[in-house]
């Protein structure tokens, strides 16, 4: 007899395969979503279980000047990190915690929350860490890992590196630094922070089942490759001179702020640049003013402190010189000038009255000389910084063409200087835009107000008229190397554009060599290297005594080397750019052309007027000693014939008449006398009251005019020095160096 299934019997069947069915596809269909869908993403976690990933920290580049001297290189150091789930009592928690604050100095708070964290994988301590505190924080890790419960499992210490700089806070606001994860902040190694950073390599280790470290046949190492080196256009010397310059420029003045800059003129590489006051780049956060630091911590208000220190820190990292606006002064008076002698509205025979001011509209615009400069030609007018004469060659200039060279210097756009934070000029706002200007607009621009520039782009088109009419873009990088030190690019100058023609450009220098000659630029000139410039002082925006004096310039005006920009922000006191600006930029330049080995070119005039040298009077008998220094004072020390020694030094710039000692015994002992006090003295006093005190002087600055003092001398009055030696005294003038 067959059996046959009944209808339950199949139903039930049918269910049971149903069932088996949709469980099989819904283990496919998970097995599909951990194996394809997540596949990468589960591979990862199991990765990450399986394997030990330690990163090995890149090389950073180094830091060279232009002339290879060493500015920011990085060198060995070492990583300190702690894994949390390796800690299991309270006592290892202490030992770990103690360990590390004791010996590397972190915070005991952070410390403590990145222990407790209850999970697996690094969290790290401290990098940077020298030699001498590994070894301290290795032996305590043995002296309390084998009683205590294996502190070697809990704290690791890893291959770091750490970044220093060799001259601290020298050209730190172009350089920048670097934070604790190695990253650039600021200046180059923020601009320049991926190629200076390089490829990190990694240390890969298997686990075991316990998830300890397998042998090192289970490791995979892949070694990190070394950031970039680059090779700066800045001059170590020339940076040297021009920070020297301005820090002293602080303490004469009692300025807020300091900042100038050095170009290249034919190329736009920046050989100088710098911010005052800086900071020290070994410690970026530790307050450069003791006087904001000290009454930073003598605040109660914890947030008021805090936010106070981030202000402070923000400032002095600050590169003024192209992150700030000012309104320029008198001198954009260059730039007014140029174009409208390219466009033809003024030649050098135009003229003007000035009767000490000058009606625009409904306002009445003073000349700062307020009985008037009288008749003046148009290389008189910006000698004389003549306010109501410029509105007048605006005016004519039209406000088209106002914009078009406006625009044409480069005063509408970022400079693309290859450093951060650039200020970027805004329409409507930082200058006025062509439909908005007005006839006072365009009268006040005429003379450098109402409208705010970058330092950096008032230099490079100062730089434009010294390079022919060409407008360069400003660059601090010249070469970025490899490893092996082989250049695998070089920065080429760019022209951006021809602006005016070669011949305006000419006629302007020729006229703000005139300025510096015999113009409110006098305290600018140095003898024998043709100096042009201009002098401005501006009012700062929404302020009614507080002042930016500065010049602009170049030298030599018939064969420019080197453009420069002086500013001084916000002086107490006196505070006209001819006054404090214009005889800092005359000294730097003088600095600089001695350096770059520029021959001066002495005028007739000069040559009477400045410095001879000492003679050669070494090898000579006595007598003949005397003939060959028949100019100069001849004191003689010893008993011997001839003479073995002398001071000054044969070549070394003296005034004639002035005093020569010569030894002629081997062992004779040399003479000092008291340092004399030279300032506040004309040439003429200041040369024999150094003669009488038994020394010589040099004389620097401003020697083209009458009426000129001494401000300031190299030995300092009080001291003690060899007879004989040379005294640089520098001279300027106060009569007539006011400027609009």
């Amino acid at each position: 007899m067959q059996l046959r299934p009944n209808k339950q019997t199949a139903k039930r069947a049918a269910t049971a395969m149903l069932c088996l069915s949709l469980a099989f596809l819904y283990a496919m269909g998970g097995l599909f979503h951990a194996a394809i869908y997540k596949g990468e993403e589960n591979r990862l976690k199991a990765e990450r279980i399986q394997l030990s990933d330690t990163q090995i920290a890149a090389q950073r580049g180094t830091v060279y000047d232009s002339n290879m001297k060493v500015l920011a290189k990085s060198a060995s150091a070492w990583l300190v990190y702690i894994n949390p789930s390796k800690i299991k009592t309270n006592e290892q928690m202490e030992l770990t915690v103690r360990g590390l604050c004791d010996i590397l100095g972190v915070d005991e708070e952070t410390v403590r929350a990145k222990a407790s964290k209850n999970k697996s994988g690094y969290q790290k301590i401290a990098g940077e860490v020298e030699n001498d505190k590994k070894l301290e924080l290795k032996e305590y890790i043995k002296e309390h890992g084998t009683k205590k419960g294996d502190l070697h499992t809990i704290i690791g210490i890893d291959p770091d590196t750490k970044r220093y700089y060799p001259y601290s806070s020298f050209a730190s606001t172009i350089i920048g630094f670097t934070d604790s994860d190695d990253k650039g902040v600021g200046g180059i190694e923020m601009q320049y922070n991926d190629a200076l950073t390089g490829t990190s390599g990694r240390i890969i280790t298997a686990k075991n089942a316990k998830m300890g470290a397998m042998s090192s046949e289970y490791e995979t190492t892949y070694d990190a490759k070394p950031g970039e080196s680059l090779v700066l256009t800045i001059d170590e010397v020339v940076q040297y001179y021009l920070e020297q310059s301005l820090e002293q420029a602080m303490i004469d003045t009692g300025a807020k702020y300091a900042y100038g800059v050095i170009m290249d003129v034919k190329t736009g590489a920046v050989l100088g640049m710098t911010s005052k006051p800086d900071f020290d780049l070994n410690q970026p956060r530790k307050i450069s003013s003791k006087a904001l630091s000290d009454a930073i911590s003598a605040m109660t208000d914890e947030e008021e402190k805090k936010k106070s220190t981030g202000e402070a820190l923000f400032s002095q990292w600050r590169n003024r010189a192209i992150s700030d606006t000012y309104e320029p002064g008198s001198v954009f008076k260059t730039v007014v000038a140029a174009a409208a002698l390219e466009e033809g509205v003024v030649d050098l025979n135009t003229t003007y009255n000035c009767t000490g001011s000058i009606q625009v509209a409904n306002w009445t615009q003073h000349c700062w000389k307020r009985e008037g400069h009288g008749h003046e030609d148009l290389t008189q007018g910006l000698m004389n910084s003549c306010n109501p004469f410029f509105i007048t060659i605006g005016q004519k200039l039209g406000k088209e063409n106002f914009y078009k060279y406006f625009d044409a210097f480069g005063f509408t756009e970022k400079t693309n200087i290859d450093l951060p934070a650039e200020a970027k000029p805004v329409p409507g706002v930082t200058y006025h835009t062509l439909d908005q200007m007005g006839i006072s607009q365009l009268s006040s621009s005429s003379f450098g107000q109402t409208f705010q520039v970058t330092p950096i782009q008032m230099i490079t088109a100062i730089n434009t008229i010294a390079n022919g009419g060409k407008l360069m873009q400003p660059y601090v990088v010249d070469a970025r190397l490899d490893q092996d030190g082989n250049v695998i690019q070089r920065t080429e100058p760019i022209v951006k554009r021809q602006v005016v023609s070669e011949k305006t450009a000419s006629t302007v220098a020729g006229m703000m060599e005139k300025v510096v000659s015999i113009g409110t630029g006098k305290n600018a000139y140095v003898a024998g290297y043709h100096v042009a410039g201009k002098t401005g002082t501006s009012q700062k925006l929404n302020t009614d005594d507080k002042y930016i004096a500065s010049f602009a310039g170049f030298a030599p005006a018939n064969n420019p080397r080197i453009s420069v920009l002086i500013a001084i922000d916000e002086p107490a006191g006196v505070h006209g750019g001819g006054a404090i600006a214009a005889p800092i930029a005359g000294l730097l330049i003088e600095k600089v052309m001695n350096y770059l080995n520029v021959e001066p070119q002495y005028d007739d005039k000069e040559v009477t007027t400045i410095s001879t040298v000492a003679p050669p009077l070494v090898g000579l008998s006595v007598g003949d000693a005397k003939v060959r220094g028949a100019k100069f004072k001849i004191n003689v020390i010893g008993n011997g014939p001839t003479v073995l020694s002398q001071t000054p030094k044969s070549g070394q710039q003296m005034k004639n008449g002035g005093v020569v000692v010569v030894y002629t015994e081997e062992n004779a002992e040399r003479k000092t006398a008291t340092v004399p006090d030279l300032c506040n003295l004309s040439m003429t006093d200041a040369n024999q009251k150094a003669i009488s005190a038994g020394f010589n002087i040099r004389i620097s600055g401003n020697v083209n005019s009458g009426e000129v003092l001494s401000y300031q001398q190299s030995l300092p009055a009080g001291s003690e020095a060899e007879i004989g030696s040379v005294i640089t005294v520098n001279f300027k003038s106060d009569v007539n160096v006011q400027d609009g």
